[in-house]
């Protein structure tokens, strides 16, 4: 170990002791220049560093929310390390005290001073053996749920979701390899709601309460962006189409309308073609088609242009880093967003995981073209292209329809929105609800 480098409790007399120093430092953050330097990495260990100059962690903060995952596992260590350490407490109790035979408290506490571990638990010196065991217990358990409490941000209840009213909840399952965030609501047809780039599950928070009067309503993160935990892949439409088949498994969800703006349009499609058994409709907000009809001239148009800004292998990441707001506000218009809706956005995409899979998710569009390319069976799942009436997109519609129809689906219809541009469930509420409702009921 460095000499500038140090553990305090490298310098205990003991194990048992080594084990307590560590236990009762508290978390802390790394601010540069203090005197001694707190480290906690993402692990959770702990370093001390004595040289205010050391250049290998200054001003940096590990406090960084935690997937799903992580939290879980802070929580399985810490009952073992609990455990264990209370174990060892408890036994060296008993030696210096043994059970099947009276004695005052005074002889047990010399016997524990001599072993030097009176001052720090003296609690323990009166109960020992199994009633110590027992009481730990209690100790163990309220311990690690404070730990979890503080550790795991996204567990903690979202104002969005109470905003919402109408018995939404917030929830994450295990599905397809991968960790989804999803807000659901109401009672009756399952409606699944997939959001595009650059927003999450809030997407639909305007219509969610009216689409809840008479559907099961389901808004979904995508794999990597918001509540969702990131992967290291997968983040091809027709991958996130089967984390939406097994959520909607997960959910004995029957039957499902998918509706999907943007990305999500993309995934919906991707749904029909790999699930039409369990689909009755998918809508499709203001999305083109990657290897369908004309979407080389979506990727030629210049509003598009950071489709292959954000394919690029690496850049985006050291570009956009902390710079989050500063780029979705770009794409997100002053008139429909607010500062807090950008804020909201952000914190979704900010985390260098989920800037890294929201990237990811435009890196697969050349497997999405693959894809859809290659979709050539006769369908009758019921697909409609739903365009704001200002997108640039909308003019492209009947040229897409057609493809569609060239690869075998057999009902496709166009309906326009009017009033808006491109993010259609924002502008135009009350018609992009009124519209699900009519074909998902």
């Amino acid at each position: 170990m460095p000499a500038t480098l140090r553990r305090d409790s490298d310098l205990a007399k003991s194990a048992d002791e080594r084990a307590f120093l560590e236990l009762a430092h508290p978390p802390a953050r790394c601010c540069a220049g203090a005197r001694p330097e707190i480290v906690r990495d993402n692990m959770g260990h702990v370093e001390y560093r004595r040289d205010p100059e050391l250049p290998a962690t200054e001003g940096r903060n590990f406090n960084i929310p935690r997937t799903p995952h992580s939290s879980y596992s802070q929580i399985t260590s810490c009952i073992f390390f609990l455990t264990n350490f209370i174990r060892r407490i408890c036994r060296t109790v008993s030696r210096s005290c043994p059970r099947g035979r009276l004695h005052d408290d005074k002889e047990c506490g010399a016997k524990l001073q001599n072993r030097g571990l009176e001052e720090r638990i003296p609690a323990l010196a009166k109960n020992y053996g199994p009633r110590a065991w027992k009481s730990s217990a209690v100790f163990v358990v309220v311990a690690c749920v404070a730990i979890h409490g503080q550790s795991s941000p996204k567990q903690m209840a979202d104002p969005a979701v109470a905003a919402l009213k109408s018995g939404f909840v917030s929830d994450t399952a295990q599905v397809n390899g991968a960790t989804l965030h999803y807000v659901r609501g109401g009672a009756g047809p399952a409606v699944i709601l997939l959001h595009g780039f650059p927003e999450d599950w809030y997407a639909y928070h305007r219509i969610m309460p009216q689409l809840a009067k008479q559907f099961t309503v389901v808004a979904v993160d995508l794999r990597g962006i918001g509540g969702s935990a990131a992967t290291a892949g997968g983040y091809d439409a027709a991958n996130m189409a089967e984390d939406v088949h097994q959520l909607a498994e997960h959910l004995h969800l029957e039957h499902v309308y998918v509706v999907g703006h943007d990305i999500g349009g993309m995934v919906a499609y991707a749904f029909a073609r790999r699930h039409p058994e369990t689909s009755r409709g998918v809508m499709m907000l203001d999305a083109p088609l990657p290897g369908l009809g004309p979407w080389d001239a979506v990727k030629a148009n210049r509003i598009t242009w950071h489709i292959n800004f954000q394919q690029t292998p690496g850049l985006p990441e050291q570009l956009l880093a902390g710079r989050e707001a500063i780029y979705l506000r770009h794409f997100l218009d002053s008139e429909t967003f607010s500062d807090a809706d950008v804020a909201r956005y952000t914190r979704a995409y900010a985390a260098p995981e989920h800037l890294r899979a929201a990237l990811e998710i435009y890196r697969a569009f050349p497997a999405n073209e693959e894809f859809n390319a290659a979709q050539q069976s006769a369908i009758s799942v019921p697909l409609v292209l739903a365009p704001g009436k200002n997108s640039p997109f909308e003019k492209l519609m009947p040229s897409f329809a057609d493809a569609l129809r060239a690869h075998g689906c057999a009902n496709v219809k166009i309906e326009v929105i009017e009033n808006s541009v491109h993010y259609v469930a924002d502008e135009q509420p009350n018609a992009v609800a009124q519209l699900i409702e009519r074909y998902a009921s």
